[in-house]
């Protein structure tokens, strides 16, 4: 049964950011959304670092521990009761399973999470069965083996090797021949083995609202990748590449953004990986014309805004990431250590 829509006169519509570490332009972009839109309510963002770039931009923030930690939802939920907290976007991995595990308590509050449902969890967050659910729809994808696989000897070199479980590219290797797969097979935890795709790399962003229907779907190049995430990129259109991403969001189904990976091979898209959260290269989509903070807030603050999206936007526009600063005194950081609820 769909929840019915918020009225945005009922009160300010709040939303939290968790993670927030470095996502200083994403944030800044919902800040524009709410300013176009005309709607009343505050960004917050909560991180386990004082230091986190973004908590400078929120409106509000607090300190929590860490997603492990069992105090970690008990303070989340005291802050959405506190800060009348409308809607949650995690913006790392590891804090998915954890939100999906506790959507009831949270959702409690009066706040949703857009948040996959936790039966997916898995299937985003291990690769092995992000190869299978892929094959189950029928989509080309990299071939991939267990580490154990006796099969994996009898591939050709270079291959591809990652943890099952991992995110921002920790632990991935190019293996080039028998001597470095028996290392890199003992040396990266719970190992799978794909084919060595050449690529290059093409990340899309699909905003869904929080019912799983798909808002928009924005492609681009990954040019050059810092930490997992992208540092310089391109935007692109591919109709294959929006099906197969359309796809993919209702088998799950996606609740608000994720982002689809794939690789190409004599230019032809072999889907490897999602992510349930928004990606680095979110605002370029913005810049290329497709606003989704505003489509999302409109959407699900239950605006009257005509934001019909018919599929444009600006292909060919560059991207490139660089690092900007904000300067704290000791006091001030002293002052944001201690923000905790």
């Amino acid at each position: 049964m769909k929840k019915e829509a918020m009225n945005p006169q009922s009160r300010p519509f709040n939303i939290l950011f968790t993670s927030a570490g470095r996502r200083v332009a994403l944030l800044r972009s919902f800040r524009c959304a709410y300013e176009q839109l005309g709607l009343a309510g505050k960004i917050l963002a909560i991180d386990i670092d004082p230091l986190a770039s973004a908590l400078q931009v929120a409106d509000a923030f607090y300190i929590v521990p860490r997603i492990e930690c069992p105090e970690y939802i008990p303070t989340l939920h005291d802050i959405c009761v506190r800060e009348d907290i409308r809607l949650i976007f995690p913006l790392i991995d590891l804090d998915i399973p954890v939100l999906a595990r506790h959507r009831r308590v949270i959702e409690q509050t009066g706040a949703r999470l857009a948040v996959i449902p936790s039966e997916s969890v898995d299937i985003v967050g291990d690769k092995w069965m992000t190869f299978h659910f892929f094959q189950r729809l029928g989509l080309p994808t990299p071939a991939t083996w267990l580490a154990a696989d006796p099969a994996v000897l009898q591939q050709s070199f270079p291959l591809f090797i990652k943890p099952r479980r991992g995110s921002a590219s920790q632990h991935v290797y190019k293996v080039r021949n028998r001597k470095e797969l028996d290392f890199f097979s003992e040396y990266v935890p719970d190992a799978v083995i794909q084919e060595f795709l050449p690529g290059p790399e093409i990340t899309s962003d699909v905003v869904c609202d929080l019912d799983g229907k798909v808002l928009t779907v924005v492609s681009r190049q990954r040019i050059e990748v810092r930490s997992g995430e992208v540092a310089k990129g391109v935007t692109l259109h591919d109709a294959f590449i929006e099906a197969a991403c359309r796809k993919i969001a209702q088998a799950l189904p996606a609740v608000g953004p994720i982002t689809v990976q794939c690789i190409l091979k004599d230019k032809r898209p072999y889907l490897s990986e999602i992510n349930a959260r928004m990606g680095g290269g979110f605002p370029l989509g913005i810049k290329a014309g497709v606003d989704s903070p505003k489509l999302l807030l409109a959407r699900i603050a239950g605006l009257p805004v005509d934001m019909t999206y018919t599929g444009d936007y600006v292909s060919g526009l560059h991207f490139t990431r660089y690092d900007d600063a904000f300067f704290l005194s000791q006091a001030e950081h002293e002052q944001i250590a201690r923000r905790h609820l």
